[in-house]
């Protein structure tokens, strides 16, 4: 900004001397204008004219008049200006020291103000061409982009439909043969304890098969479409605990019941159930035989029992009472006695259940007890309506 205005003020003095004037005034006077050539450049270019005219000063107008042509580009404007700084800079001044039968000189002259108006247009021209260009590569290069991230959206679309055939045709083939024996066993066996298990194992294959069917439909929806995936996701609720824990075939003690919620709740409700459902999965693989008490309270009354043994960092739970569910599931030691069973584990089902409580605003602990069993807790506020975190795998 300051540079071309010393340049111009160096150029007025080194024509003009360093005496006071007529001439070393307007030139300096049309040095100083350059400041605000950026903001007014036609007006800044017409205020240096005196200064080439009377103080034949050349880095101010020429200054002035790249600026017009970089920011105010117009064939008719700029043609204007660039006769206006040939006028000033063949005329001298006065006007009474014209010759006009000179014709060497005057031509010379004329030659010299033509090159030195059309030079600083050029190069104006050729700075915004060049700006002009920059932008478009940006904006190409923007495009580019973003017909990758498309493809690759499209690839992982396609990929999500192949791995929703490969997980239809592998597992709903094996948990349908499953079934298909629980009912055999069913109908051709007297014992009543067996015909029980069998119908309890069919019950649980139904289940499997419709949730698979679920989400086999989630992973083929075309992208972008959330509604859409939200509404073929399962939506389990507290309402459907008690039946989970019968089928659980576990030692299990349920406390509380199904809190009406405000609005949002059925995420926090599906979150929860989500919590139990993978805490008795655990219990099953690690702690066979183990006694199971579940409870699930409003945030509130769950904040102001005592007793609870939790570690907790200040007052951020007490501020959320009263707008959510607590849920907390403990389990005793292990029975020794009891055969473990060899169930595959990806290790990712705690980890889960804590991004899903957290993209909730909640938190989630999942720690040992002092007499060897394992206690897992949820705080899920209601706080954040529409909110879904989406369907975590047991682990």
């Amino acid at each position: 900004m300051t540079v071309p205005v010393l340049l111009a003020i160096a150029d007025a003095m080194l024509v003009n001397g360093v005496g006071l004037g007529l001439e070393l005034g307007v030139s300096v006077g049309a040095a100083l204008v350059l400041l605000l050539r950026r903001r007014f450049p036609l007006l800044v270019f017409l205020l240096t004219l005196p200064g080439l005219y009377i103080g034949y000063i050349w880095f101010a107008p020429m200054i002035g008049l790249y600026t017009l042509a970089a920011r105010r580009p117009g064939r008719a404007r700029l043609g204007i200006c660039a006769v206006l700084l040939i006028a000033a800079h063949f005329f001298p001044y006065p006007i009474s020291d014209f010759e006009l039968t000179d014709y060497r000189e005057n031509t010379l002259v004329l030659i010299d103000a033509t090159v030195t108006s059309a030079a600083p247009i050029a190069l104006g021209l050729l700075m915004r061409t060049r700006r002009e260009l920059a932008s478009r590569v940006e904006d190409l290069t923007r495009s580019l982009r973003r017909e990758d991230r498309l493809l690759a959206d499209r690839v992982k679309t396609t990929e999500r439909a192949r791995l929703a055939r490969e997980m239809h045709d592998v597992v709903a083939h094996q948990v349908s043969l499953i079934s298909l024996q629980a009912g055999a066993v069913q109908v051709s066996t007297e014992d009543a304890a067996a015909r029980a298990g069998a119908r309890t194992i069919r019950e649980l294959s139904v289940r499997t098969l419709e949730e698979l069917r679920h989400m086999v439909g989630v992973l083929r929806a075309d992208g972008g479409d959330a509604g859409a995936a939200q509404d073929l996701a399962p939506q389990p609720d507290l309402e459907e605990l008690p039946r989970l824990i019968e089928m659980s075939a576990l030692d299990v003690t349920y406390e509380g019941g199904v809190v009406a919620g405000a609005k949002g709740a059925k995420t926090v409700e599906r979150a929860a159930f989500r919590t139990v459902q993978e805490a008795l999965t655990n219990v099953r693989k690690h702690a066979p035989g183990a006694r199971v008490r579940i409870r699930v309270d409003p945030l509130d009354d769950a904040v102001q029992r005592e007793g609870e043994g939790a570690d907790r960092s200040g007052g951020a739970e007490e501020s959320r009472a009263g707008h959510g569910l607590r849920v907390e599931i403990r389990n005793g030691p292990p029975d020794a006695t009891a055969t473990v069973p060899a169930l595959p584990g990806g290790g990712n089902g705690l980890v889960g259940l804590r991004e899903r409580a957290q993209s909730l605003g909640g938190t989630l602990e999942a720690r040992r007890t002092s007499d060897g069993g394992f206690v897992v807790r949820a705080e899920l506020p209601y706080g954040r309506v529409g909110s879904d975190p989406g369907e975590y795998g047991a682990g």
